[in-house]
Parts: structure tokens; sequence; C-alpha cells
């Protein structure tokens, strides 16, 4: 088979299509048949040499894809050669064929397409997991997305929309903000001309959850926008890894503060997460409450203009990488 190779780190003409060994399903796998795969910030950064795979994963680079099932391995259950799903993975999915644990499918949603269903998997699991299992977002809440305009945040403001929160969002333009307004987002915040503290506050009072992709930078203005018994989930260090934290401001809040990964979990803790966005999540997609924003749609072969894309920072929603044009 064909899949997406990195020659060396470095920036995206590093990515080669290449030639690689075909994968064969082991135990409790499926071997699929890739549809699509999508752009991860996570895949910028082991391109770049920055974020290995876990011990065991593929070094292809992609976490998740869309398909159909074309072998089982031994003792599965209950999927079928010909099942179109989709994955979450730990690598593997900018390729032709990938190995998936069955407890890390998802079926695909009625009324959405096979390649599009490949902007899910990540951005579900990871909303979920962070928003409502762990930061526990419920009706009547402020929720504060940093980010509104990608792949994560584009699917959260329908999940806060769709559990009855007031959302909140950050972007850098008016164009990006109107769009997230669209999708339901009640407080725009463009980052580059207002103190998202300040506007939330005026607002709202404050946060209950915030689901932040800085890090570092903006730690203590979060804690600062955290209303009273207020939640900060972490899933991302683009603002840095390092910074001081003010402990008083931590106990006078009252506040909790979570940091998360998901790719480098153990399969069994994935599968957990996985069944819960079957349960709770995949009814409000195929409701349409819950919709895959996809940005643009690139041919796998052509991924390194998929990564600049993402590099350059103009896409709203997903990037997709389609295996056949």
């Amino acid at each position: 088979m064909h899949a997406i190779t990195i020659r060396e780190p470095g920036g995206p003409e590093v990515l080669t299509w290449a030639e690689v060994p075909d994968p064969e399903p082991g135990p409790g796998e499926v071997l699929v048949e890739v549809a699509a795969s999508a752009v991860n910030r996570a895949d910028l950064l082991q391109r770049q040499g920055f974020y290995p795979p876990p011990r065991g994963a593929s070094d292809i680079l992609g976490l998740e894809c869309s398909g159909t099932i074309a072998a089982l391995g031994e003792g599965v259950e209950g999927w079928q050669i010909g099942d179109e799903v989709c994955a979450l993975l730990a690598g593997g999915g900018y390729a032709e064929q990938v190995v998936v644990p069955t407890v890390q499918l998802l079926p695909v949603p009625a009324e959405v397409g096979l390649v599009t269903a490949a902007a899910l998997p990540e951005v579900a699991c990871t909303v979920w997991s962070n928003v409502v299992m762990l930061a526990g977002l419920t009706e009547g809440e402020v929720f504060l997305i940093h980010g509104g305009a990608g792949g994560i945040g584009t699917h959260a403001i329908q999940v806060g929309k769709a559990i009855g929160a007031t959302v909140a969002v950050t972007a850098g333009s008016a164009e990006r903000l109107e769009r997230c307004g669209q999708l339901g987002a009640d407080i725009t915040i463009n980052y580059r001309e207002q103190d998202f503290v300040e506007v939330l506050k005026k607002e709202t009072g404050g946060a209950d959850v915030i689901l932040d992709n800085m890090g570092a930078s903006y730690l203590d203005r979060n804690l600062d926008a955290l209303a009273t018994n207020g939640r900060l989930a972490i899933i991302g260090l683009q603002g840095g890894t390092k910074t001081e934290l003010n402990l008083g401001k931590v106990m006078a809040k009252r506040a909790v503060i979570s940091g998360t990964t998901l790719r480098a979990r153990p399969v069994e803790e994935k599968g957990a997460i996985v069944t819960a966005v079957r349960e709770q999540l995949w009814p409000l997609v195929e409701a349409g409450t819950v919709q895959p924003i996809v940005g643009q749609v690139v041919p796998l072969s052509e991924a390194a203009a998929a990564h600049r894309a993402l590099d350059e920072g103009g896409v709203f929603g997903k990037v997709l990488l389609a295996a056949k044009s």
C-alpha cells in the first residue's frame, strides 16, 4: 500500500507519498480501507520531530480516519467486512489502509458521508472526554472555548449549545467569529483586539468551564476568567509549557485545573471514551444537532498542502485528506 512518510523532521515538504508494508490486523483488531483521514496539530508537531508516536503505534501520521472494514482479526465480534466506520487512532491514518482496535471504532453516523466522517473521531473524543466526562459541563453554565474556529472549537461550540450552556469563543478575526456565531456561539471575542477576561466578566461574571489550547501563556488569565468552582481543561500548549501558577487564585476560585492528551492513553481508556461518545454524542450527530465542520478536503497524496493550510491558520473547521480523489 501507499502512505505518507516523513523523510526527515522539517516543514511540509518532508512529507512523501511512498510504498510501505501492508498492515495486518491482530486479535481484536480490524483492517480499514481508508476513505479519508484528517490533519491535527499533533501531526504538525510529529512532522517536525517534536511528538513521537506512543510505543507500539504506527510511525505514520494520522490520529483518525474513516473507511470500510476490509478484514477482521481473530476474535472480532460485532463488526463485519464492508461496515462503514470512523476510528480514533494512535497513528497510521495517512495511509490507504490502517489497523484499528475494535474498541476505537465508531459507525459512520446516519446522514454523514463516509469521507466527511473522518472529521469526527478526534474532536468528538477530545471534547466529550474533557468537557463532559472530566469538567462536567451542564445546562445553564458558561463555557469558554479558546480557538473557536478550529476543528476542536467548531465541534465544542455545538456540543456546548446541545448541553444548554452559554458558549463564548475566542478567535482572531471578525469573519471567523461571525461563523462561530452561526454555529451557536453566544459571545464572540476577538483576541487580537479584546481582553477575553474583561469581556467574559462583563457579560457573564466568569466561565464555569474553559477549554484551552494555549497552555502557559493563557494560564493566569484563564484563572481570572473562571467563575467560582470553575474548571479549566487544558488540551494544548500552543502558548508554551512553563509559567508561574498563582495558587492563591486557584484556592480563591475553588478551581480545578486538568491537563490531558488522548493519543498516549491505553487502548482500554480510549475504548471507554469511544463508548461514551457513541452512546451519548452520536445521537446528537445523527440528529444533525452536532455536525462535522470541514474547511478543506485535499488528496491524501498531497498531505503537504494540507499541512501548509493548517500552518497558515486560515482554515475554519477541519482539513481532511481524501484517499481517493
